[in-house]
């Protein structure tokens, strides 16, 4: 790696595990990505990612270092995003959130919308209209109460670890056996684990890809991130059982239903087209791009002076106690 290129650091682990690097695609513009913590004097930019942002406090910004905050987690369930204290702290943010320096949605890729616009509708065999997938606890959109209600009025068989009523027959193949799966009926209850603007997970892309129609719950600009008329948005029905009422008249007029997977025999909005094409980049070679172009801007090299510990002492001593903590118990942190 030649030594003027710029080397960006991943801080915290992605979760429980440290940041593949070795699986970063090449990228157009030369970068060189570290977890190694020793090399944060040398970094050009540091990443953060935000829901482990209490591995954050005992490290150090030096002059003209990127500090570069990460997270494809909601807002709700991680309000540390929306704190202006803490986020001051950082110069490039790369979430889900359209206004992002760098924008990582859950968005697919055109190949991924090609390819469900030309795949079979299966036929609809199973008994119940609506299915469910869930294998979190999180309920910050009220999603456990809106199934229990909505199941007294429609059937709705619920795969996953969390509450199933049905457990897959045969091997289980991941995600194609639960597309395969989805596929077999009417609907699918696409429920966020929170509700966000912007926040549009893979619970609404995995039914268009199966062929059926999402009963979505969620950000309230989901129709921004799909084409037109391809999904049942619950929050537009007053109670559950007025949707289910509604679920019911979609089955018994199959043109209606129909109508809802029409989207698949035409080209996708323009405005959404334009939006999947600005994702043909992969986000942390976009990354790359913005660090390198802000570096150019600033000029290469970091100017002369001291770090600072931006989330100050007591930060610091808390953090390093964990990592303390974490080393003796024979884990990483």
């Amino acid at each position: 790696m030649p030594s003027n290129a710029p080397l960006i650091l991943f801080w915290t682990r992605y979760f429980n595990k440290p940041v593949d690097v070795a699986a970063i695609p090449r990228c157009s513009v030369l970068v060189e990505w570290t977890n190694d913590r020793r090399r944060l004097a040398e970094s050009d930019a540091v990443v953060f990612h935000l829901p482990n942002f209490r591995e954050a406090g005992d490290a150090h910004k030096y002059p003209g270092q990127l500090w570069v905050a990460w997270s494809m987690e909601s807002v709700v369930n991680y309000p540390v995003m929306a704190d202006a204290a803490f986020m001051r702290h950082f110069d490039v943010v790369m979430t889900y959130e359209t206004g992002s320096d760098v924008w990582r949605p859950y968005l697919p890729q055109a190949s991924w919308w090609e390819a469900a616009r030309h795949a079979p509708i299966p036929p609809k065999t199973e008994r119940a209209p609506a299915v469910h997938f869930q294998s979190s606890s999180f309920n910050k959109s009220g999603r456990d109460t809106f199934i229990a209600e909505l199941s007294r009025h429609i059937a709705v068989d619920c795969y996953g670890r969390y509450r199933p009523n049905r457990e897959i027959i045969g091997p289980d193949l991941g995600r194609q056996t639960k597309l395969e799966t989805v596929g077999r009926y009417h609907f699918c209850l696409a429920l966020e684990n929170s509700i966000a603007l912007d926040y549009v997970t893979e619970k609404m892309f995995d039914p268009l890809a199966a062929g059926t129609v999402p009963v979505y719950l969620g950000a309230p600009n989901a129709a921004a991130f799909v084409p037109d008329n391809s999904f049942i948005d619950a929050a537009s029905f007053s109670t559950p059982a007025e949707l289910a009422t509604y679920l019911r008249q979609l089955i018994e007029t199959p043109p209606a239903y129909e109508a809802y997977l029409a989207w698949r025999s035409n080209p996708l909005p323009e405005k959404l087209a334009a939006q999947i094409a600005s994702l043909d980049t992969p986000p942390l070679c976009r990354l790359a791009r913005l660090v390198t172009q802000r570096l150019t801007q600033h000029g290469a090299g970091q100017p002369p002076g001291k770090p600072s510990l931006p989330f100050g002492g007591k930060a610091f001593l808390r953090t390093r106690w964990r990592r303390w903590l974490a080393a003796r118990r024979g884990r990483s942190m």
